[in-house]
Parts: C-alpha cells; sequence; structure tokens
C-alpha cells in the first residue's frame, strides 16, 4: 500500500499470440518471457496483488512456478481484436470477486521483459507526485524519427511532411511515443473512461531499451542484444 491506495498490478497475457508463437512465455535469456515482468513486479514493495490475465490454463501454470496463483481464467476480451485495457477492466472485475478492492491499477505488458524495479518505483512515485488519474509510459524518438516518415504505395512514395524532411534533426521538435512498459491509473477512472487516456493523463518517460515492446521476432532479437 502507498499512500494509503491499494495497488493491483495486471499482466496480461493472452495465449493466442500470432506473429511470435507462446510469445508472452517464449524463452528470454534463461526464462520464460512473462517471468522478467514477474519477478520486478514481486520486488516492487508498492504493489498489493500481482494478477496474470490469461485465457492459457499453460500460461498459469508456468506463473505459478513464479510465485503468481491467479485463480481464474480471463472470462472475455482474449481474442486478438479485444484491446489490452479491455482486458485489464476484464481482470480488475474478476479479481474483485476472489479479493477486496484495490485503488489504483498498474498494467505491466510481459512482452516489455527489460524495465527496471528503479524505473516501476520511480514512476509509480511520479503518479502520485503528479496527482493525475493516469499515466503512461513513453519515450522519446530517436533515429527513427516520425517527422521523417513516408508513405509508401505501389504508385508513389510521399513524406508526410514535405518541409520536416528538409529539417535537420537538432532542429526538430521532439516526440515521445508511448509504450506498455508501465501504465497507471486509478480504477474508478478506468472504469468510467475504459481507457487509461483518460481526459489530462500523464506521462512518464523512460529510456529506450526500457521502452522496447517485443511483438516481432525482430524485436526479440533487439531485446535479447539489450
Amino acid at each position: 500500500m502507498f499512500k494509503n491506495k491499494k495497488i493491483l498490478a495486471i499482466v496480461p497475457a493472452r495465449g493466442g499470440s500470432k506473429r511470435i508463437k507462446n510469445k508472452n512465455i517464449i524463452h528470454f535469456k534463461g526464462e520464460p518471457m512473462i517471468a522478467k515482468t514477474i519477478k520486478v513486479a514481486k520486488k516492487c514493495k508498492y504493489i498489493d496483488k500481482i494478477i496474470v490475465s490469461t485465457d492459457s490454463k499453460k500460461i498459469l501454470k508456468v506463473c505459478k512456478k513464479y510465485g503468481i496463483n491467479t485463480p481464474f481464467l480471463r472470462e472475455s476480451a482474449y481474442d486478438d481484436k479485444s484491446s489490452v485495457q479491455k482486458a485489464t477492466l476484464v481482470a480488475i472485475k474478476q479479481t474483485e470477486k476472489h479479493f477486496s478492492n484495490f485503488d489504483i491499477v498498474i498494467q505491466l505488458m510481459p512482452n516489455c521483459p527489460v524495465r527496471k524495479l528503479k524505473t516501476l518505483n520511480s514512476s509509480i512515485k511520479n503518479f502520485f507526485k503528479t496527482k493525475k488519474k493516469s499515466q503512461i509510459s513513453f519515450f522519446e524518438y530517436g533515429f527513427a524519427n516520425p517527422w521523417w516518415a513516408h508513405k509508401i504505395t505501389s504508385n508513389e512514395i510521399k513524406p508526410l511532411s514535405r518541409k520536416k524532411i528538409f529539417t535537420r534533426s537538432q532542429d526538430l521538435e521532439k516526440l515521445y511515443c508511448p509504450t506498455g512498459s508501465i501504465w497507471i491509473s486509478d480504477i474508478k477512472t478506468l472504469k468510467k473512461h475504459k481507457t487509461f487516456y483518460s481526459p489530462g493523463y500523464g506521462y512518464y518517460l523512460i529510456d529506450f531499451e526500457e521502452a522496447i515492446d517485443i511483438d516481432t521476432y525482430e524485436d526479440l532479437n533487439l531485446a535479447k542484444s539489450i
């Protein structure tokens, strides 16, 4: 409990990943990838309860080996069209049936295995310090500068902004990208707006390395190299 608020951590881990089969429990540096997130969450002294939200008995079995015993499978929002935020809301509802209610939820994606305990702790402190109702983790764009982005079709290649492609990187306005690493919200606010992007949401900047979101084998290789 932090500042008299009960904090619930939700680790959404759907079993039917397509681009990387069994993505959430794929081998990552000596153990299932989801274990990296579980270990960090267990070390966080501010988190009161950790729930793994999954439709897979296999994933639940793996998580149990790492000390997380979730007494239910995800009852809905487990298809590949449902948003992660919807899955987290379902997990909150199911958790409240089995345990007491919580005040704050932290959504920790298992495909962000490089996040550090120090960053998680700092993110939680920042959430309470800024007094925002929700907070999303971001990282600053580097060499892959979106100001220089182009659309490529079979007929043409076209910059999103012709003016910007002639501007030096150091002269361009900085842009930031959300990452699924650490999302935090007041639970009542999340239930009301159905999204972490609730009115006036806050942000917390993290390093590019900890922000890596693994969805493809290219992402996986990059994360392993780091």
